[in-house]
């Protein structure tokens, strides 16, 4: 699965994630107290995690769900885009 960033000094950054479901935060562990990109959205392509849509921690959620409407996701993984939202 791809792994697609909003905001922060990654914005519009990319990466591919293995496994099967992709973490809350990103970077997974982080052990020095910095804040971590959040989990905001996923796309499913048949039955499976095609992208998963990660925020900068200081964007609110409506702006990352606009940002993630506005650069298509969906369209480009012909994917179902499902909001998740992660504490």
């Amino acid at each position: 699965m791809r792994a697609l960033f909003v905001g922060g000094l990654v914005d519009n950054s990319e990466l591919d994630l293995d496994g099967g479901d992709p973490p809350l935060h990103y970077p997974e562990n982080t052990g020095g107290g910095r804040s971590r990109y959040r989990l905001h959205q996923i796309g499913m392509r048949d039955g499976e995690i095609a992208y998963a849509v990660y925020g900068a921690p200081d964007l609110a959620d409506d702006e990352i769900e606009r940002v993630a409407r506005e650069r298509d996701y969906p369209r480009r993984f012909s994917a179902d885009p499902k909001s998740v939202f992660a504490s």
